[in-house]
């Protein structure tokens, strides 16, 4: 079976930033939230990545991002586009916007032929997950085929001080294994707590600190990826029904199939801060937390 292999969605836009926050800087050297990710990645065994970007910032991103990973890993580069659908669909009059994370991973399809670990972008997940990420996958073999991992951060180390964010909230069992997934998409600090609302704003539900939630590192066989193939259809049957404009086909909606057929997903707390760049404001945290982590020796300053 193929080593594991890193796959990294890059595509979006930062429309609540303002930008492509991807390429932004975070410290004096140049370097940007993926260099830090790359770094972790390789250092934990990650040999391969595969960046999903979309076609118009393709030469901007391969003469900085792409020639700097290129130093030590293997690069390849899968192309997300909003017409990027199965045979007899398309797509609806207006719509621009791509359909989701499920779909990013899909642009990569046929570059992904084993184990793979995927992240965003613009999240820094610390160094102990890519190791934990890369010796669950390393120990696969072809009988696990539904057997898939999840870096689950408790939701307090996960919010920003400068408006809401979205996060799948994640239910376990006993046993640690993931029982499912909710997507969440107003989540903000109430009285120093989490809390989410669904009426916006009218009223909230306050969530426990440790609450695990996915920030998009997940470990996958390439099964994930025939499944998603698979359940697309029939999300775009009820998205251009529902909602043409605007529907997005997520990660945890085809994870949360998969466990009703049998799946299971091994959530390995990670107790470390995420740290992300939500809004504009919140750069500066970042910038901070980046530059602390440098002086402590965690990073060299010329890597």
């Amino acid at each position: 079976m193929d080593k594991p292999c890193l796959v990294i969605m890059a595509a979006g836009m930062g429309s609540r930033y303002g930008g492509l926050k991807q390429l932004d800087t975070v410290d004096a050297a140049g370097h940007i939230i993926m260099d830090f990710s790359l770094y972790d990645a390789h250092a934990a065994g990650f040999e391969r990545v595969i960046f999903i970007i979309k076609p118009s910032i393709e030469k901007l991103f391969k003469e900085t991002v792409g020639a700097r990973a290129e130093k030590y890993m293997q690069v390849e580069y899968a192309y997300q586009t909003v017409d990027d659908l199965p045979e007899g669909y398309f797509v609806p009059e207006g719509r621009e916007k791509p359909w989701g994370t499920a779909h990013a991973l899909l642009a990569a399809r046929d570059l992904i032929n084993g184990p793979f670990a995927v992240i965003n972008a613009d999240d820094y997940y610390g160094k102990q997950a890519f190791k934990d990420q890369y010796d669950f996958l390393s120990g696969l073999d072809e009988n696990d085929k539904y057997s898939f991992c999840m870096s689950g951060y408790y939701l307090i180390n996960t919010l920003t001080d400068n408006g809401y964010v979205s996060r799948g909230v994640c239910e376990t069992g006993g046993d640690g294994r993931l029982v499912s997934i909710t997507e969440r998409t107003r989540i903000e600090k109430k009285d120093s707590h989490p809390a989410f609302t669904e009426d916006d704003g009218k009223t909230w539900t306050t969530l426990p600190d440790k609450t695990p939630v996915s920030m998009n590192l997940w470990g996958f066989s390439r099964s994930y990826i025939d499944s998603a193939m698979e359940g697309f259809p029939a999300f775009l049957d009820r998205a251009l029904r529902e909602n043409p404009m605007k529907a997005e086909y997520y990660v945890p909606t085809v994870v949360n199939t998969l466990l009703e057929k049998g799946a299971t997903v091994k959530v390995i707390p990670t107790p470390d801060t995420w740290y992300g760049v939500t809004y504009a404001e919140d750069k500066a945290t970042v910038v901070a937390a980046i530059e602390k982590m440098e002086k402590e020796g965690l990073y060299p300053k010329d890597f």
